[in-house]
C-alpha cells in the first residue's frame, strides 16, 4: 500500500521473465508461454514482428529505394515541392597531410544545422586505434558510428592475424561497409590517416564508396564547406620536406583561414601528429585566439621591415626617377643639359609624350 498522493511502486516483476531460449521472436515467445508467450504471439499475428525480418513503416516494401527518394542527403525530400526538411544542413572544415615526418590532421569544432551553431566543441578526429585516425564531415551520427565500426573490424582483424591492419586495408574496409549502405542516406566524407609497415598513409573515403589516396601529386585533402579556403593555404605553402613545427603551423593556418571565411566552421582547432610511435595530439586552439596571434605577428613584420620609413624610400626613388627622366627629356627638347621639368614652358605641348606628360605634372 502507498500513502495518499503518493505514486504506486513501478513492478519490475517482467525482468525476472527472461526467455529461456535467445533465438527467433516467435520461438522465444512460444517456448515461454503465459504472458510473454500471449504478448509475443499477439505482436506476430498482428504482422508487427516476424521470424526473420524487423517491422517496417506501413507501404516501405524497399528500405533503400525509400531512403533515396525521402532522406536524400543532396536533394532532400524529392516529393516535397521545397526540397524537404530532412535535407542535410552541413558545415565543417577538416584537413590531413602528408609530409617527410609523418601526418598532420587539423580540424574544427563547429557542428551547424543550417545557420543554427549546435555546438562549438565536437570531436572531428575519431581515433580508430593507437596508430590510426579518422576525421568527421558531414552526418556527425554516420561518421562516428561507422567510424567506430571500423575499429571493431581493425580489432576483430588484429586478434585473427596477429599483426595490426594496415592504412589501406582500413580504408577498403570502411569503404567496403559503405558501399553496401549506398543510397540509404548516409552522409559521410572522412579522411583514413596513420603509420603503418609502409609509412605513413593517407586516404579519402566518402558515402557513395569513392576511396582516394594520397599520393606525392596530391598529397592532402580537405574536406567540408571551408575545404576551398583551407586548399589555397595548402597549395601556396606545402613541401614535403617541413618540420614537425612547420607542419602543426600549417596545419593550424589553413584551419584558421577556413574558419576566418566560412561561417559554418569555426570552434576549437585540432591538431594531431601521426609517427611511426602512433598519433599524439598536439595542438587545441580556440580559433579567435589564433585569428590575433596572426594579426600580432603581421603587424610585428610590417613593422620589422620598416613600415613607413620604406614607404618614404620609394617615394624618394620615384622622385629621383621622374627628375632623371625629366632632364632627358628636356635635352631632347633642345633644353640642354640643365633643363628641369619646371623649364617647359607648356605641359601640354601636344607634341609631348602622353607619359612625359604625366611624369612632368609629377605623377608616377
Amino acid at each position: 500500500r502507498t500513502a495518499p498522493g503518493m505514486a504506486a511502486p513501478v513492478d519490475l516483476s517482467f525482468l525476472a521473465r527472461r526467455p529461456a531460449h535467445v533465438g527467433a521472436v516467435g520461438g522465444a515467445g512460444a517456448m515461454m508461454g503465459g504472458e510473454w508467450g500471449a504478448t509475443g504471439s499477439s505482436a506476430l499475428s498482428s504482422g508487427l514482428l516476424s521470424d526473420s525480418e524487423f517491422a517496417l513503416p506501413a507501404g516501405v516494401d524497399d528500405p533503400a529505394a525509400y531512403t533515396t527518394r525521402h532522406l536524400n542527403v543532396y536533394k532532400g525530400d524529392q516529393d516535397d515541392p521545397s526540397g524537404g526538411a530532412i535535407k542535410f544542413a552541413k558545415g565543417t572544415t577538416t584537413l590531413a597531410f602528408k609530409f617527410k615526418g609523418g601526418v598532420i590532421v587539423s580540424v574544427d569544432s563547429r557542428s551547424t544545422q543550417g545557420p543554427y551553431i549546435a555546438s562549438q566543441s565536437v570531436k572531428k578526429i575519431i581515433e580508430i586505434n593507437p596508430y590510426l585516425l579518422g576525421t568527421m564531415a558531414g552526418g556527425a551520427a554516420d561518421c562516428a558510428f561507422w567510424e567506430r565500426n571500423l575499429g571493431m573490424q581493425c580489432r576483430l582483424y588484429q586478434l585473427r592475424n596477429k599483426e595490426r591492419i594496415s592504412v589501406a586495408a582500413a580504408s577498403k574496409l570502411l569503404a567496403n561497409t559503405l558501399y553496401s549502405y549506398r543510397g540509404y542516406g548516409l552522409s559521410v566524407g572522412t579522411m583514413i590517416c596513420g603509420w603503418d609497415k609502409t609509412g605513413p598513409a593517407l586516404y579519402y573515403v566518402d558515402n557513395d564508396a569513392t576511396r582516394l589516396q594520397a599520393k606525392d601529386t596530391m598529397p592532402y585533402f580537405s574536406v567540408g564547406s571551408g575545404s576551398t579556403y583551407a586548399y589555397g593555404v595548402l597549395d601556396a605553402n606545402w613541401r614535403y620536406d617541413l618540420e614537425d613545427e612547420e607542419a602543426i603551423d600549417l596545419g593550424q593556418r589553413a584551419i584558421y583561414h577556413a574558419t576566418h571565411r566560412d561561417a559554418f566552421s569555426g570552434g576549437m582547432n585540432n591538431v594531431y601528429l601521426v609517427k611511426p610511435e602512433g598519433w599524439i595530439k598536439v595542438r587545441a586552439t580556440d580559433v579567435n585566439d589564433l585569428h590575433y596571434r596572426y594579426k600580432e605577428e603581421e603587424a610585428a613584420a610590417e613593422h620589422a621591415g620598416g613600415g613607413g620609413g620604406g614607404a618614404g624610400g620609394d617615394d624618394d626613388d620615384d622622385a629621383d626617377l621622374a627628375a632623371a627622366i625629366a632632364m632627358s627629356a628636356g635635352e631632347a627638347y633642345g633644353g640642354g643639359a640643365g633643363a628641369a621639368a619646371g623649364d617647359f614652358a607648356d605641359v601640354d605641348d601636344p607634341e609631348l609624350d602622353p607619359d612625359m606628360q604625366r611624369l612632368l605634372m609629377g605623377g608616377m
